[in-house]
């Protein structure tokens, strides 16, 4: 084996990639880059969208943040809301999501504002919007029903309707600049996150397959702990699998899943939520299954050193050996 520095591109959104990149962080033969999703609609960066017409700040800068150099004192700084008894307008908002937005009216650049951003977090690894152009997810249920916005489908969906289709109006591409850096990978990552809402949508975008096309290493997808409500009820591993490969138009080549369930007192407390385990599934031939011990707290999130090792000894194995 020949150690060197792998390039790995993890695609998602919300609160789960960030997890991941902060542990691929502290791996010196890991040079990690985020592909965002950018069509969040909800909270302090749907309000930031909608009244400056900037694109949605909050993904990106949670990704930033989690490859920054000093990420504790960032994040206390960065996520504080400012209180809407003294500041009115500005209420609610972040800070970290007011000074993205304010850089990218600025500057007319939003990929010269993230860098921006990376230089003042002193950044490892570089966090790319999957695309510059707005947009919003859609989607049609089982029932017939349509719904728009990131926070509506995920409560649809939440709700017990199945999402039939998903896709992004009006239509958008993927930057040159992030098209070239997808082709220069050695490995991507997908999730975890919301599948229809985090995930789904960053393989909508024209061009992003083509340029998986391009990249010559695995793709490696860490599969969500809990399926999302009622709507997914039965939804599997092998389920994620599918959908992302025809959305991709190339195999996922890994799976990682989790192998060991908490405490019945904190399963119920999901349950009450519907939500239930993930489950494997009738995986194809061609995608090889990892499983370890990822949940590890009282809360259903991945332990980010587990995750990030497991990803290590994957690309080890694969690409140095």
């Amino acid at each position: 084996m020949h150690l060197r520095e792998l390039k790995v591109g993890c695609f998602g959104g919300g609160t789960g990639l960030p997890s991941l990149l902060g542990g691929l962080k502290s791996n010196p033969w890991i040079h990690a880059d985020a592909v965002v999703t950018m069509f969040d609609s909800g909270g302090s960066s749907g309000v930031l969208r909608d009244e400056l017409g900037v694109l949605p700040p909050g993904d990106i800068l949670k990704c930033a943040l989690a490859l920054s150099r000093n990420a504790r004192e960032a994040r206390r700084v960065l996520l504080a809301r400012l209180p809407a008894f003294e500041h009115a307008k500005l209420g609610g908002h972040t800070g970290g999501n007011l000074l993205l937005s304010m850089m990218q009216r600025y500057s007319g650049d939003f990929l010269d504002a993230i860098d921006g951003l990376r230089a003042l977090l002193g950044c490892r690894g570089r966090v790319w919007p999957v695309s510059v152009q707005q947009a919003t997810v859609c989607a049609e249920y089982d029932d017939g029903s349509l719904t728009r916005g990131e926070v509506e489908v995920d409560a649809g969906q939440s709700s017990g309707r199945l999402v039939k289709r998903i896709w992004l109006e009006p239509p958008v591409a993927i930057h040159p600049s992030v098209a070239r850096a997808i082709g220069q990978f050695d490995a991507v990552t997908i999730g975890p996150g919301s599948f229809y809402t985090s995930l789904m949508p960053i393989f909508l975008v024209r061009g992003v397959s083509d340029a998986l096309q391009t990249m010559k290493g695995p793709v490696i997808l860490v599969a969500n702990l809990l399926t999302e409500g009622r709507g997914m009820s039965g939804f599997t591993a092998a389920d994620a699998v599918s959908k992302i490969e025809e959305a991709i138009q190339r195999p996922v080549d890994v799976v990682i899943t989790n192998t060991r369930l908490p405490s019945t007192k904190i399963l119920n407390r999901y349950a009450l939520e519907n939500k239930e385990p993930l489950a494997v599934g009738d995986l194809p031939d061609h995608c090889e299954v990892v499983g370890g011990e990822f949940w590890t707290g009282e809360i259903a999130r991945h332990d980010r050193l587990r995750l990030a090792y497991a990803v290590w000894s994957i690309l080890a194995r694969r690409l140095l050996s």
